[in-house]
């Protein structure tokens, strides 16, 4: 039906329906679902960074989802090396791959490649932390933000790991990070069908990140978190640990914030993620816009998909 070069993205921000629209495309159409979520890589955390239950990972597996501890690191570069390898097994499989999520950096690695990039250094990255980083204040996205604005948008501002990385490039190679991306060299080597998942009012999207937070409450997240809490190689400043809600559910568990300042830092960090999810996909001019919150958008998205599939190409 298709040529083996073709796969569709399907992006938005958080709480905008793109899982429930990914299943429901696996029931039509012979598709390879592919995890486009930072999150979502970590076997340990599961209510917390709303990954699909065990029924729709059955009807839908995902690549890309369970493939990390919370105590291992995930770059841009190995999910970009991850996602060619399940790509091609798709295709050799005479299946369509299609990948989802929202984590935007994972997105532009995969499409334009990433430079060479200075290896770590713990020395450096002390020196950034006790300059810029106290118990009480996180200047950490404040100093990226004068120097490389560039990359203070595309990382969130509670992503302690991305910020510290994107601070020592510069430290080490006096290069913004956003510099040594590559945009031009590297050629992406498929044709992409683009789909931006988004309700119309983002008043809704506000109050699902609300509704989802207080579901997932009610599910059992401060439960599932007190149980890494009491695991002797569970530590809080784990690469997984990263994730939105972790660290301040940590701090509630431990008595250091209460519930109520817990649900509402979640839920400003969460609206902060949106925003700059927004505005990353607001600069995607090829991509369509779909109404997150109707369903009769998945006959939209079917047709447009169909019609790609069998455009030759010349």
């Amino acid at each position: 039906m298709h040529n083996k070069n073709k796969i569709i993205f399907l992006m938005g921000p958080t709480t905008s329906n793109k899982t429930k629209f990914a299943i429901k495309l696996t029931k039509i159409l012979p598709i390879d679902l592919i995890s486009v979520d930072s999150g979502l890589i970590y076997k340990e955390l599961n209510i917390g960074t709303a990954k699909p239950n065990q029924e729709e990972l059955r009807i839908a597996p995902h690549s890309l989802i369970n493939i990390k501890n919370i105590t291992e690191n995930y770059c841009a570069q190995s999910f970009r090396n991850d996602a060619l390898y399940e790509i091609n097994k798709s295709f050799s499989n005479d299946r369509i791959p299609l990948l989802v999520g929202g984590t935007m950096f994972y997105y532009h690695a995969l499409m334009h490649g990433l430079s060479p990039l200075p290896s770590r250094n713990d020395k450096i990255r002390k020196k950034i932390l006790k300059k810029f980083y106290s118990s009480s204040q996180n200047n950490l996205y404040n100093k990226l933000l004068s120097i490389d604005p560039v990359s203070a948008l595309r990382i969130h501002p509670n992503d302690m790991q991305r910020l510290l990385r994107a601070l020592e490039v510069y430290y080490i190679s006096g290069k913004k990070i956003s510099d040594l991306i590559q945009h031009e060299k590297y050629k992406f080597p498929y044709r992409v069908l683009r789909f931006i998942c988004f309700p119309k009012n983002k008043y809704i999207l506000h109050k699902k990140i609300e509704y989802r937070l207080r579901k997932m409450l009610s599910s059992g997240f401060k439960e599932e978190v007190e149980n890494l809490l009491i695991q002797s190689h569970f530590n809080k400043n784990n690469p997984g640990m990263k994730c939105l809600g972790y660290k301040e559910m940590c701090d509630y568990i431990l008595n250091k914030i209460s519930y109520q300042e817990m649900f509402n830092k979640t839920i400003l960090a969460t609206k902060k993620l949106a925003k700059h999810q927004i505005t990353w996909l607001k600069k995607d001019k090829k991509s369509f816009w779909v109404d997150s919150e109707k369903n009769s958008s998945i006959n939209f998205i079917i047709k447009k998909i169909f019609v790609f599939l069998n455009k030759k190409e010349y």
